[in-house]
């Protein structure tokens, strides 16, 4: 495994946190918990695409343009998504 997709997917991962809790404030985590999420769900957003043959490096094995834009998407939509998902439970966790 090549280690320069993972970078690619967990920096866009901690950008992908924060740009989604700037869109829908009531779910920010604040932007320290935006970035550590979004890490966590870029790494997974980006494995899960290579996984499905839809990560440009599981297929060729090499970094071209799009391997990395497939690594970013990945990594930023993963972070969005989990910290979206997670701010949504810790929500209503303090309903109760």
């Amino acid at each position: 495994m090549d280690i320069l997709p993972l970078l690619i997917q967990l920096a866009s991962g901690a950008v992908g946190g924060n740009v989604a809790g700037k869109l829908i404030p009531k779910l920010s985590l604040g932007n320290i918990g935006n970035s550590i999420v979004g890490i966590l769900g870029g790494g997974l957003g980006g494995q899960l695409l290579g996984m499905l043959g839809l990560g440009g490096v599981a297929e060729g094995g090499g970094m071209d343009i799009n391997s990395i834009i497939s690594s970013v998407a990945g990594g930023g939509v993963g972070g969005g998504v989990l910290m979206a998902i997670v701010g949504f439970v810790k929500g209503l966790m303090n309903k109760k």
